[in-house]
């Protein structure tokens, strides 16, 4: 039988001749020498080298050899070069250079510290780099990567410092990506005509396996994953804030630190209401919505700031009323709670307290009759006296007053005051131990508003409520049926289609 030899490799920078070589320290010296000429030298196997090294990076993203050889300074200066000069990025197939690049970063800092912490502190730092690409200076899909690799470096201590240099752009930026880029991947993508695609989009989402159907799921995928690594990255920031809060507080409190994100989140009324309900809980985490709110009280620019400031004076020292009735009521409310019941109730004698505890009690029970007698009206009235009367401590009957008092403004179709009283009790709830009833309730309350996404979280956790409690718990019919009903009104790009 007749042998052919296989064609010799005459390159002596080969990078995958180079990773045959047996002699450890041969080996080594070579991959370094490549890692530096591969930004300066033009080669069409560049791609199948960066190609080679993201999938090894993928598999082995804790192995130092690489990072330790200058392959962070060489994806840097291959990323510069990408944004610098045009006409070499779309030479050949150095179109999917800078999307190899940053994912390689991000993998290699995705675990390890201390190869996230050489990454900023190579000769060419990869942060202005890859904030390159955030800025979307190439396309949603390098932007991808890009927020991605961001949020691995943010996660770390040692290279958080050199990724917060940059954290007003980097905050504004991810909120903006986090808000438009559905709409953007579906109009530069999802919604042109696959003819019209952009061929190395389409290449990358589907790496030759599968036909359209498979390229738009993947589309789809990454869509929802760049919002929701952009989402990641912000909460890095927001971590910083306060170690011990929930995401979602600390977020929105680092949100608030900027003028955009002020004027932002001033706009959306639930996060207002929920930061106002939170701010009046007694849950471990009101302090920061408390801080949060000042935050935006102090910005004369915001409009909520603009309201509370311009009138406050008048309640406090005037005793006039605000122009607002919800606003006045928002006010009154928390000054009820978190002053005046804490000096009466101090001032209570332990009989007083005892005949109130005793009252309230009673009144739970009357409100449960009237209502299982379908007067609603009327036991919504006893539940509202219940919680005039409810001492603070008894948080447990607080909640279910609360959360009754929902259920009431539930079939009265009151969906805003269903959502305020469920949001009390869950707070009050606290997080270890959340109230299921007032999170289903709240997710009703969303679906009556129209909410669709809010009602399917509520939902969701509810589910999860109960099946933690039991193991033999099985999902109720009617809240599977909530979530189907959701799950296809929150399909991420369902408001974009029906434009089309």
């Amino acid at each position: 039988m007749l042998k052919f030899d296989e064609p010799q490799c005459t390159n002596p920078s080969c990078f995958f001749c180079s990773m045959k070589e047996p002699n450890p320290f041969r080996r080594r010296s070579k991959l370094a020498a490549i890692f530096k000429e591969i930004p300066r030298t033009e080669s069409k196997d560049h791609v199948l080298v960066l190609s080679g090294l993201w999938n090894i990076a993928m598999s082995e993203p804790d192995d130092p050899e690489f990072p330790s050889l200058g392959l962070f300074e060489c994806m840097s200066k291959l990323i510069q070069k990408s944004i610098k000069n045009t006409a070499w990025l779309l030479k050949d197939q150095n179109i999917f250079i800078p999307y190899y690049a940053a994912h390689i970063i991000g993998s290699y800092a995705m675990n390890k510290e201390d190869l996230a912490s050489l990454a900023v502190e190579s000769k060419v730092s990869v942060v202005p780099a890859l904030l390159e690409l955030l800025r979307g200076r190439i396309s949603w899909v390098e932007q991808r990567a890009a927020a991605r690799a961001l949020g691995h470096l943010a996660s770390h201590e040692k290279s958080f410092g050199a990724v917060s240099v940059f954290e007003e752009e980097i905050v504004k930026l991810s909120m903006e990506i986090a808000t438009t880029c559905l709409k953007n991947v579906y109009e530069s993508f999802l919604g042109v005509e696959d003819s019209l695609r952009l061929k190395y989009q389409s290449d990358l989402l589907t790496r030759g396996l599968g036909g359209l159907e498979t390229e738009n799921q993947k589309a789809e995928e990454w869509g929802i994953q760049l919002q929701c690594w952009s989402l990641d990255l912000l909460n890095c920031f927001a971590s910083r804030v306060n170690r011990k809060s929930p995401g979602g507080i600390g977020l929105i409190k680092t949100l608030c630190k900027t003028e955009l994100g002020r004027s932002r989140v001033s706009e959306v009324r639930e996060v207002i209401e929920r930061l106002c309900d939170l701010s009046r809980s007694s849950d471990d985490w009101k302090e920061m919505a408390l801080d949060t709110l000042l935050l935006l009280l102090k910005d004369s620019n915001v409009r909520v700031a603009q309201v509370v400031l311009q009138e406050y004076h008048k309640i406090k020292y005037s005793g006039l009323k605000m122009s607002s009735e919800e606003a006045q009521r928002s006010i009154e409310n928390l000054w009820e709670v978190k002053v005046e019941r804490k000096k009466k109730e101090k001032l209570m004698s332990e009989t007083e307290l005892e005949e109130r505890r005793k009252m309230v009690k009673s009144l739970k029970k009357q409100g449960k009759k009237k209502f299982l007698m379908g007067f609603v009206e009327e036991a919504m009235e006893i539940y509202t006296v219940g919680i005039d009367l409810c001492p603070l401590d008894m948080i447990r009957d607080r909640v279910v007053l609360y959360s009754n008092r929902a259920q009431c403004c539930l079939l009265l179709k009151k969906a805003e005051s269903a959502i305020s009283d469920a949001t009390r009790a869950f707070c009050l709830s606290g997080v270890d131990d959340p109230h299921g009833k007032s999170l289903w309730r709240r997710s009703q309350a969303y679906d009556l508003k129209g909410s669709a996404r809010e009602s399917l979280m509520d939902c969701l956790a509810f589910v999860d409520q109960r099946i933690q409690h039991s193991s033999t718990e099985r999902v109720p019919y009617y809240a599977a049926q909530m979530i189907r009903k959701q799950m296809k009104d929150t399909w991420a790009f369902s408001g974009f289609d029906s434009k089309t």
